[in-house]
């Protein structure tokens, strides 16, 4: 079935944005409160499970290299029976357009995709991301490179027994990272590759892709206006709906915004709501939109006097100044200082994954804010915030009260589901049970 997202569609989530901040009561306080996504069955309608109800992809992204980290997410503590479908992050083309896992604890895959099929889930390879992006554009760029490339994913998938791919090309026709080949025609030769790429990997395996909040970009960079074409091929598309505002941005602002159109103008810079309309007008099916969400925020240097409405030293303030030439150190998973792949300098990350926000006393361990923490919740963006008046470290991020709004928002719309980068940030899987309980899954 072939939905479009209409004004008629806006005014549903409308309603619906309305109904979740009366009666979510997730969240009572008496104060008023990638890092960058380094993030099946046909869907022509939505997969029946074997009860037959419709079923819902419920998916995340597992960042292999944290099997390592300081605290450790190994494969161990993944909660299989709360997800659909489970995506192992990174492989990235290099070069030579080949497939690598260097730094992703490739090794540890074929045991990843073991468990998932022991549980009964689809485990798919993400390739590319943030860092691992540069060589798409050649990789596609010409006929006999697409046809290479599609037999090195081919044997890839086969070789490690996936069930198929979410390839994150961040981002066609862009520097993105900031050295990334790119050409005009890159969508149209994404496209081509994606075609070429079905037909060695036919249903039931799954192609995917993750993308930005906009259609994928024409050859002068504006949005496509038809993606019907990457909808005939594609399983699904995770909708990479974060990273919206952080310390690039002029003011604090909503990580990951359901919404923006009860923003002021200057403040609409992209949400769930936009882009799942966007997708939808350009022919990409409702029930192919999967809506991502993050398990993490960006932090932010905020004077107190910037931090709380005037008069008040408890009620946190909206669209804050804050310093920009401060770059705040986040939880113990945050990327530090120094050299990009692209040989930059960049600063801290400054982002706080869920379950860092709990370790640094910015949450109790139910998820709610900590004694002394200010709290506020945006009911336009439906994201909070959260405000150390000592460190003057503020936090945009998603609480269990988002998560559930995004859940009712999907139920709502008939999106496909979601997908959360990453698995490992939550908090004892506070946001993971909040969106599935709100999507009644």
């Amino acid at each position: 079935m072939f939905i479009h997202l209409t004004a008629g569609f806006l005014l549903v989530s409308l309603s619906i944005l309305g109904s979740v901040v009366k009666g979510s009561g997730l969240h009572e306080n008496p104060i008023d409160n990638s890092p960058f996504h380094r993030g099946h069955a046909p869907r022509g309608s939505l997969e029946v499970d074997a009860r037959g109800t419709q079923s819902q992809v419920a998916m995340m992204w597992f960042a292999g290299w944290h099997q390592d980290s300081t605290p450790a997410f190994p494969i161990s503590k993944v909660k299989w029976s709360s997800y659909t479908h489970v995506t192992y992050s990174f492989a990235f083309p290099t070069n030579s357009c080949q497939l690598s896992m260097d730094g992703s604890e490739g090794v540890k895959l074929d045991e990843f995709v073991g468990q998932a099929h022991q549980h009964g889930v689809k485990a798919l390879i993400a390739i590319g991301g943030w860092t691992g992006s540069r060589f798409f554009s050649s990789c596609v760029g010409s006929a006999a490179n697409r046809t290479a490339f599609v037999k090195t994913t081919t044997a890839f998938v086969k070789l490690h027994k996936l069930d198929g791919v979410n390839i994150d090309w961040e981002y066609p026709n862009s520097d993105a990272i900031g050295c990334n080949v790119k050409s005009p025609q890159d969508s149209a030769n994404y496209l081509a590759y994606l075609k070429e790429l079905r037909s060695s990997l036919p249903k039931p395996y799954l192609i995917t892709i993750a993308a930005g909040i906009t259609p994928l970009p024409d050859a002068s960079g504006n949005p496509l206006k038809d993606v019907s074409g990457f909808a005939q091929v594609l399983d699904f598309v995770a909708l990479m709906v974060y990273d919206i505002w952080g310390s690039w941005s002029s003011s604090v602002g909503p990580n990951a915004p359901l919404n923006d159109t009860c923003a002021a103008p200057q403040n609409q810079q992209g949400s769930a709501v936009a882009a799942a309309k966007a997708w939808s007008k350009a022919g990409m099916p409702v029930n192919q939109l999967v809506l991502g969400v993050p398990a993490y925020g960006h932090s932010f240097l905020v004077q107190r006097e910037n931090a709380f409405v005037s008069g008040s030293t408890t009620k946190l303030a909206s669209y804050n100044r804050f310093d920009a030439s401060a770059y705040p150190k986040g939880d113990a998973w945050d990327s530090d200082a120094g050299v990009d792949v692209c040989g930059n300098n960049e600063p801290n990350g400054g982002t706080y994954n869920f379950w860092g926000l709990v370790n640094n006393g910015f949450l109790d361990q139910t998820g709610k804010s900590a004694h002394g923490i200010a709290y506020r919740f945006d009911d336009c963006s439906q994201t909070a915030y959260v405000y150390n008046s000592t460190s003057q470290i503020m936090v945009s991020f998603d609480d269990a009260q988002s998560f559930c709004s995004k859940g009712k928002f999907i139920s709502s719309t008939k999106l496909a589901g979601f997908a959360m980068w990453e698995a490992g940030g939550d908090y004892n899987n506070i946001l993971l049970g909040s969106i599935l309980s709100c999507m009644k899954l």
